[in-house]
């Protein structure tokens, strides 16, 4: 499996002013030519409150990140955890740096089981699932007794009039889900859409080092 690298370095400082003033202090702050050279390519910066995120493409850059606003940090005699992490693409999940990626298939299969485990509890908490499958039968009763049939076998349902909409965890559910009904319901209109009812966009900025 071929993935980039992706680090992260989460800043907790112990109030939210001190996130704005951290904050204003990098997108000011002149470094040194070493530092540059250290760094690399941008780094991306977001603000939530006191917490700020620096995304890297490397974990030298991010570690070169974290101990430039660790200095500001204790420059500025301010108390803050940082942490550098990387971004797993099969469990879709942020951990700590020094855990390596998945190198063979069961550890693949580990990381997706963690992954359907959190969405599990995300979907329990949220009453709701990332992925639908939506099916138009051809008539009412076809869409009841599909209903029943699904409940069944213990997948979340919602139908209105000939639609049922199935709920999954994941688009890869979402899609063997739906593979498996086009096979059984030949006359049926399947699509797979992504829940986006929830769906936030923080602001980004780009600090240019």
């Amino acid at each position: 499996m071929e993935v980039s690298d992706e680090f992260r370095v989460e800043v907790e400082l112990d109030d939210e002013q001190h996130g704005y003033s951290v904050d204003e202090r990098l997108r000011a702050l002149d470094l040194d030519d070493d530092t540059r050279e250290r760094l690399g390519q941008s780094v991306m910066v977001t603000r939530d409150g006191s917490r700020l995120f620096l995304y890297a493409a490397s974990d030298a850059q991010a570690r070169e990140a974290e101990r430039v606003v660790r200095n500001l940090i204790d420059a500025d005699e301010l108390t803050a955890k940082t942490f550098v992490t990387r971004w797993h693409p099969v469990e879709e999940a942020w951990k700590d740096a020094s855990i390596p990626l998945p190198r063979t298939a069961d550890e693949e299969e580990a990381e997706y089981a963690a992954r359907e485990a959190a969405e599990a509890v995300e979907a329990e908490l949220d009453r709701g699932y990332d992925w639908h499958v939506v099916i138009h039968l051809p008539g009412r009763e076809e869409a009841a007794e599909l209903e029943i049939r699904l409940e069944a076998e213990g997948i979340s349902v919602a139908r209105r009039w000939r639609y049922v909409v199935a709920g999954a965890l994941t688009e890869e559910r979402a899609e063997d889900m739906a593979d498996r009904l086009r096979g059984e319901l030949p006359d049926a209109e399947l699509t797979v859409e992504v829940n986006l009812s929830g769906l936030q966009l923080p602001p980004f900025l780009f600090l240019p080092f």
